[in-house]
């Protein structure tokens, strides 16, 4: 589990691709050894095994379920993730509660500014945009964020300067892909009423 609150970022150095996935290499500063073999960390949003750490290099396999759920079909060297760390307990929740599986793959289609904050408007798949609820929370790349406004083909979302400062988002342009998992509260209470 994770709670959405980013304060590392890491830097693609190298992939290798294989018939039935693809080994991920990231360059952090992540505070990690070789104990933590296994753990799970957040990827952009994703859930990734760790499976081996070089200096600051992390290595992560990625099978080609997660690929094609994931904006990491599109992956390259030099792209910058957005990690978290699984939550430990005890630990404050000040984002949501995530799992790190994601529900789809958004697109941005318009960026505006408004004061110091930006205004991203993301286009999702229809099947997926009834799950969505104004006001709830949602995870992009990674980042908790909360639905702002649900449009005709997407939804909205405002981020603060904080926000982008310490995540990928302040790299995002128009027709750029966003990894997305949407509320597991609001997603599985829907669909338990709905079955009522």
């Amino acid at each position: 589990m994770f709670n959405g609150i980013i304060f590392n970022k890491g830097i693609v150095q190298n992939i290798i691709k294989y018939k039935k996935g693809l080994n991920l290499f990231i360059e952090s500063s992540l505070k990690i050894s070789k104990k933590d073999l296994g753990i799970s960390i957040s990827c952009d949003g994703v859930c990734l095994t760790l499976v081996s750490i070089k200096k600051n290099i992390k290595e992560f396999y990625l099978s080609n379920e997660t690929i094609m759920r994931s904006k990491f079909r599109d992956i390259k060297k030099k792209d910058i993730i957005n990690l978290e760390l699984p939550m430990k307990y005890g630990q404050n929740i000040s984002g949501h509660i995530c799992q790190g599986h994601v529900d789809t793959v958004g697109i941005v289609n318009k960026i505006l500014k408004s004061q110091k904050s930006v205004i991203f408007d993301i286009i999702i798949k229809n099947k997926f945009k009834k799950d969505l609820i104004e006001k709830a929370s949602i995870l992009i790349n990674g980042v908790s964020l909360t639905i702002s406004k649900i449009t005709r083909k997407g939804f909205q979302i405002w981020v603060i300067p904080h926000t982008l400062k310490l995540t990928n988002l302040n790299k995002l342009k128009k027709k750029d892909k966003v990894n997305i998992e949407i509320d597991i509260l609001s997603k599985y209470v829907k669909r338990y009423v709905k079955k009522k």
